[in-house]
């Protein structure tokens, strides 16, 4: 389902919890609302639309990608950077890594490691600091 975006702060403020097999129709929300919104986002973290749980999705560039409980495990090449948010209005900047390493669930609830380098580290790192209740 479609759902509306987020942009209240206070809500985007606040810490989300671990998903679990119970929280799935979120990974399907995510889909079809980054699905409705490409022409001006390449993720979306579930609290972006409402769901205060550790569930986000990118945009690889030929396909979307669901991350469940994602957590940076390495991190290098650190950078300095500005970004927009599609819930928040302008850009602000940020410190960024250019190569990460992240162990997440997949749809299945398989664990996933997995290593991402440029724009999409930069997309997967703007959506795990959403998780944690950063406004960027």
């Amino acid at each position: 389902m479609i759902k509306p975006i987020v942009r209240d702060v206070l809500f985007l403020g606040q810490k989300s919890e671990d998903a679990t097999k119970n929280d799935m129709a979120i990974a399907d929300d995510l889909t079809d609302t980054l699905s409705a919104n490409k022409d001006r986002c390449v993720g979306m973290a579930a609290n972006m639309i409402g769901y205060k749980k550790k569930v986000i999705i990118v945009t690889t560039g030929f396909m979307d990608m669901i991350l469940i409980n994602p957590v940076i495990i390495r991190k290098s090449g650190v950078y300095e950077t500005e970004e927009g948010c599609l819930s928040l209005d302008g850009v602000r900047k940020t410190t960024r890594y250019k190569d990460i390493e992240v162990k997440f669930l997949d749809r299945n609830f398989k664990e996933q490691k997995q290593k991402f380098t440029g724009f999409l580290a930069q997309n997967i790192q703007h959506q795990l600091d959403h998780l944690e209740g950063k406004i960027i």
